[in-house]
Order: C-alpha cells, then structure tokens, then sequence
C-alpha cells in the first residue's frame, strides 16, 4: 500500500492509558487534518502535497494514491485501538466485568486522545471495496471482543441484558461519538468522560449495580489534577 516508514503509534502493552504525542508520517498528518476539514471528496493530492511541502510525484512516491493515505490512516488508528483495547483486557484478567470495564475505558481515552484520527472513521464510506474489508473485519474484531466478554459477564450473571449484540453495538457507538465532540478545554477531562461512559456502558449491558445507580468502578478513579499535562501533551 506504501512505502513510508511504519507508524509506531502504539504503546507497550502494559501503557494502554498513556498518549505521547502522534508520530505519524508528515504526509500522513496532513491528510488527516485535510480528510477532517475537507472530507476525503474534497480534499485533492495536490492540496495535501501542498501542505507537506512536496511536489505530487514526491508524494506518490510514499504512497500510490489518496486512497492508500485513507486507507492507513483507518488501518493505523483501528489497529492501535485493538491494541490497547487488548492490553486493558489482559490487565484485567478473567474477571468479565473488569475487562468489559477496562475495554470501554481504553476506547474511549483513545476517541479522546487521539480524536482527529478517530474522527476518520466517518469516511468508511470513501474506501474502495477492499480496503473497506480490511478495516470492516478489523472493527468486528472489537465489537466481538467486547462480545465475547458481556456474554461471559452474562453466562455469570454479572450483565443481564437480554440482547447482547445490540447493547455491544450501542456501546461502541456512543463511545465512537467521543472523538465528535470531546475538547481538551471542555469542562470534563479525557478520563472523567471515559469514566462516565464506562457507568453509562455497564447499563446499557444490564450491570444490576449500574442500572440501581449504586456501583463501584472496578479501576481507580483519576482526578483532574494532570488535565493540563495530559490532554495537552497527547492531543492527536
């Protein structure tokens, strides 16, 4: 697809909650803030070339075409959710609620953190058949991992929720819409919002504390202390 160096987004397994700055490939980062502008439609190489300050043919070069850009940019950002996503359920081990609770955190600090590239996701649309396949069977991947886990947390009595599909669905949904309209100078921090729908998720999938309003979170609560330090420092 490319020729770019590979991008090292994600961190070590056991740093799922931490965000350095994003290290993504110049031409990679002006295609990304020009795809969040513009839409893919109406961004054309040219202007992306003209942001990096290279010719056309240089830009080609890395990559074959805007459709490549596209498709690593959702490639990149999907691949580096599941890691995390994965990272946070190892940590929690067997127990389903805390690995159900620790998925949803992860994803949505990542929707937080690194919203411009999660924002991609809106553009699933522009992506030739192909490549929409890859990126298609890799989301699965994680409504199915949060699947696997409800049904277990069910199987134990933990979540209740009669349709659990549907409950996944909705919660990956809602923790989606984070990277729309979170801020970094909102009133809430990235790990406040995280937190909220983490309560908010454990309801949709029938956790009988969560629904009575009456639970614990199975990981420490942060405070807003390190707002400035961290929003600031992993803005993506």
């Amino acid at each position: 697809m490319n020729t770019a160096p590979s991008q090292e987004t994600t961190p070590p397994a056991g740093h799922w909650r931490s965000y350095a700055p994003l290290g993504l490939h110049p031409i990679l980062m002006h295609a990304m803030r020009a795809f969040n502008e513009h839409g893919y439609h109406g961004t054309s190489v040219r202007d992306i070339a003209g942001r990096v300050g290279v010719t056309v043919p240089a830009l080609y070069y890395h990559y074959e075409n805007k459709q490549a850009l596209l498709a690593t940019l959702l490639e990149t950002s999907i691949k580096d959710v599941l890691d995390r996503c994965r990272a946070a359920a190892r940590e929690a081990g067997d127990d389903p609620l805390a690995r159900f609770s620790g998925m949803v955190e992860s994803i949505v600090l990542y929707m937080a953190h690194r919203r411009q590239l999660a924002f991609l996701d809106t553009e699933i649309r522009s992506l030739e058949p192909q490549n929409r396949a890859r990126y298609v069977a890799l989301r699965d991947y994680l409504e199915h991992m949060l699947l696997d886990t409800v049904e277990e947390g069910r199987a134990q009595g933990v979540f209740t929720t009669p349709i659990p599909a549907d409950a996944v669905r909705s919660v990956l949904v809602m923790c989606q819409g984070v990277a729309n309209w979170f801020r970094e100078d909102g009133p809430l921090t990235a790990e406040e919002v995280a937190e909220r729908h983490v309560l908010l998720s454990l309801g949709t999938v029938g956790h009988p504390p969560a629904v009575a309003g009456d639970i614990v979170l199975p990981f420490p609560r942060r405070t807003p202390a390190a707002r400035g330090a961290t929003s600031r420092a992993s803005s993506g």
